[in-house]
């Protein structure tokens, strides 16, 4: 009942507070500190004991800090991780760990130490104090910034810093606790190691627990209820392995583990999937948090009973500190990595931001309900580190939140920079004018009189000439600017292209992920690099990645085909979904971009798409020349994926129209789910076709050999697979081999010339045959199937096929005349 009445309440503070203005969190801490005082005056009170009956559960509320460490923060923290933008927050990955763990470390330094001198409370209560104050609560600041429009930067810096603040601040916390509670001397080494072992360990646990999450998902079949109730469960297992088996932070391990599924689950999920788990993990958080909260708050009056000047005045040193050690972190050690340029500066507005913007919240009073819950510890000691922490926590709910939107004000962070507003401008008259002509339309369609629409229409002419008037967005950016600009909302585009083809069902899995990270890519080294930065990160995709070249490697040399084969179908794949959505942004400069950035730069990003066009086709169109039947396998998967999508989407018109009841709908989405639709089939499969066998016959020059002949011949022969720009033969090396191109072509770099080979050709065997060294390069010019032949076996070879030793002889002469001619 106490749950359900505070939820009520939590609700209606929510449009109260928007009404207001102030931070929900300020308002339910008001609020809380307000229901506690209240229930702990009626029920001591003597007029009356009406009342006792509801306001005992209140007063002696049996929450301990347990539930809120156990219940609460694991949800919090792992919401928290999973929303965030994790690939932007490695842009600033060194301010965010140095605010978040180094400025832990100096809080409580520079806290305990002064408190420790002024008030003479010994030294290892202090740091306790230190550790537990720490910790910060982005959530009322993070309302802020979003309800004024702070620049994205500072929100994604305070947001960082919280989330792995909390996690540094817990690890030193419950160290300090440990040596306070077994009453032995802290040993600073022994204790930075054991610090260091709980974080790294927290971190290898959370990155493994994550992975295995992303892994898991798929087996869900996309049942976003199972999706779900399996992220629910994870933060619960991940914190208690941690915690308590492990002995590592489970803390550390939560939020590892939420930044580790932020950043791979997206192709392991459809992108409805992950827009219901993103909305259901926003809500339990914001239950959690403001539960959390307001039941912190409600035992506020409790612990403050009998607070006196002395407290007062420990709380205000608190402040004080707490706000000098913030300062040192912000404004002495941070710039000293942007000197090393470890790190972008961070301006001074920024600094003063974060520097005020340090609230605490319910993590700082939970660890202090932790603290009067030990019996271990002295009475004079929980009472010093309760009062304390609750009147600092309070003073900056109620001194820092209330003007925070104030200072943000005066430091002229509430407005965009002149290039934002310049592009808010044009986008605005772009909409303002789509809005007009629309709006123009229906009143002729719904035969309005001209007098009334004219009326409406006028006012949107007159805001499209008075942001006209404000200058375009040519005027404001430079031409590079404009053409970054437009390269990163291409990126943006091309990534949400992929998505939607995720959410078709056209993609495996590994491609979206590789499809991804690539888009990813571009956007950083545009915003780093511009143009070149974009042209490098989109060049980089059509490479032979690691992986690639790892399994090319683990076939060349044991003969092993199945991860070359499933590289080189990803290849395929990779190649065939990029050139349909590159096909599709360049109806998109032409509708989209154009009107905002210009003609002239709009033509750059079409010459630019275009080149990315041809060089994707190139590459596709080589390995089609290889593989022609499972490139047509692969668009007619496709197309049947296409199908199936469009098939359900027409089910589900008719069904809002009122054509289909519910039953036949479902009975007709079942059919096509079970692939009973008529367009099921299986997927294709890429035979990399390196049986030699089969590659001998194919070649002219075996053509006429016996089978008895044709077998001695397989068993001394091996196929190689080879690729685009690979180095076959290398000038000077000593042969070992003689190579025969069954498909495929090659090039002879010799000097001054090249000389092109294709099926039936072979090479090599100058080496062998007179002793020498390779005489010039020898390149794939596309995907090849060779037939090598080893030294040895080519000397048996040859002896007992006379003919052939006769024909490659006369080829060998031939080519040794012609390079003497060149």
């Amino acid at each position: 009942m106490i749950i359900a009445c505070l939820l009520v309440v939590i609700a209606v503070i929510q449009p109260l507070a928007a009404r207001l203005k102030v931070p929900a969190s300020v308002l339910l801490a008001a609020v809380g500190v307000g229901i506690g005082s209240l229930a702990a005056f009626l029920l001591a009170t003597p007029l009356t004991d009406a009342f006792n009956a509801v306001v005992e559960p209140l007063v002696g509320m049996p929450v301990t800090s347990a539930v809120f460490l156990y219940v609460f923060l694991p949800l919090l923290l792992f919401q928290a991780a999973l929303t965030i933008e994790v690939r932007r927050m490695m842009e600033d990955v060194a301010p965010i760990l140095l605010m978040a763990v180094v400025a832990v470390l100096v809080a409580a330094a520079v806290i305990g130490y002064g408190l420790h001198a002024l008030f003479g409370v010994p030294l290892l209560a202090c740091l306790l104090l230190g550790s537990i104050v720490a910790t910060t609560d982005p959530a009322a600041v993070v309302a802020i910034f979003r309800d004024i429009g702070a620049p994205a930067r500072l929100t994604r810096l305070v947001e960082g810093e919280s989330l792995l603040n909390d996690a540094a601040a817990i690890a030193l916390f419950t160290l300090l606790l440990g040596v306070i509670a077994s009453g032995q001397p802290l040993d600073l080494g022994q204790g930075l190691l054991w610090f260091v072992a709980s974080f790294v360990g927290g971190v290898v646990l959370g990155a493994v627990g994550g992975r295995l999450v992303v892994s898991v998902l798929p087996l869900m079949g996309g049942h976003r209820a199972a999706e779900a109730t399996l992220t629910l469960a994870a933060p619960y297992i991940i914190y208690i392995v941690g915690d308590q088996m492990l002995k590592v932070s489970g803390v550390v391990a939560v939020v590892v583990a939420g930044l580790t599924v932020s950043a791979f689950i997206r192709p392991n999920i459809s992108p409805a999937n992950w827009r219901h788990l993103v909305n259901l993990w926003e809500q339990v958080a914001f239950w959690a948090g403001s539960l959390v909260f307001i039941m912190a708050a409600v035992l506020v009056p409790r612990i403050l009973t009998g607070l006196t000047l002395t407290d007062v005045l420990m709380v205000l040193a608190l402040v004080v500190a707490a706000l000098i050690a913030r300062a040192l972190v912000l404004f002495l050690l941070l710039p000293l990595l942007s000197a090393v340029r470890l790190a972008e500066k961070v301006s001074q507005p920024y600094k003063v931001t974060i520097l005020w913007g340090g609230l605490r919240g319910a993590v700082t009073l939970a660890l202090a309900l932790a603290v009067t819950e030990n019996p271990g510890l002295n009475p004079e000691l929980k009472r010093f580190v309760a009062v304390t922490a609750s009147g600092f926590v309070l003073f900056t709910l109620f001194v820092n939140g209330t003007t925070l939107r104030r200072v943000i004000a005066l430091l002229g962070l509430d407005r965009l920079s002149p290039i934002d507003q310049a592009l808010r401008n044009q986008v605005l008259v772009l909409a303002l004018a789509d809005v007009r002509d629309a709006v123009q339309e229906a009143a002729k369609r719904h035969e309005i009189a001209p007098t009334v629409s004219r009326s409406v229409i006028a006012r949107y002419d007159a805001r499209i000439a008075e942001l006209a008037g404000a200058g375009d967005i040519e005027q404001a950016l430079l031409d590079r600017e404009r053409l970054a600009l437009g390269l990163i909302a291409l990126a943006g585009r091309e990534r949400e292209l992929v998505l939607e083809h995720h959410e078709h069902g056209t993609l495996s899995m590994s491609v979206v992920e590789r499809l991804l990270r690539h888009t990813e890519r571009q956007m950083e080294a545009t915003r780093a690099d511009g143009r070149l930065g974009y042209i490098r990160a989109s060049r980089r995709l059509l490479k032979f990645d690691r992986t690639f070249r790892t399994a090319h490697l683990l076939h060349r040399w044991t003969g092993v085909e199945r991860p070359l084969n499933r590289r080189l179908a990803e290849r395929f794949e990779t190649l065939l979904v990029l050139r349909l959505v590159l096909t599709e942004l360049r109806a998109y400069i032409t509708t989209r971009l154009t009107p905002l950035i210009g003609r002239r730069i709009a033509e750059l990003l079409q010459e630019i798409l275009r080149a990315r066009l041809t060089a994707t086709t190139k590459a596709l169109d080589v390995l089609r020349l290889q593989y022609p039947d499972y490139a047509d396998a692969l668009e007619r998967q496709f197309l049947r994926h296409l199908a199936r999508r469009e098939e359900l989407v027409h089910y589900d018109g008719l069904r809002a129209e009122g054509l289909l009841g519910p039953e036949v709908h479902d009975s007709l989405r079942r059919t096509v789910a079970t692939g009973k639709s008529g367009v099921g089939e299986e997927a294709p499969r890429l035979d990399l076709g390196l049986k030699t066998r089969d590659l001998i016959q194919q070649f002219p020059l075996f053509a006429g050999l016996p089978k008895a002949s044709l077998d001695k011949v397989s068993r001394l022969m091996h196929p190689q697979f080879v690729v685009p720009g690979q180095a076959v033969v290398r000038k000077g090396e000593r042969g070992r081999g003689v190579y025969f191109v069954s498909s495929g072509a090659v090039e002879v770099r010799l000097p001054g010339h090249a000389v092109r080979l294709g099926r039936g050709d072979f090479f090599g065997e100058m080496a062998l045959l007179t002793g020498q060294r390779r005489m010039a390069d020898i390149v794939a010019l596309t995907y090849c199937h060779l037939l090598v032949l080893d030294n040895a076996d080519f000397e048996k070879f040859l002896a007992v096929n006379p003919e052939i030793r006769t024909h490659i002889e006369s080829t060998m002469a031939a080519r040794a005349a012609a390079n003497g001619k060149g």
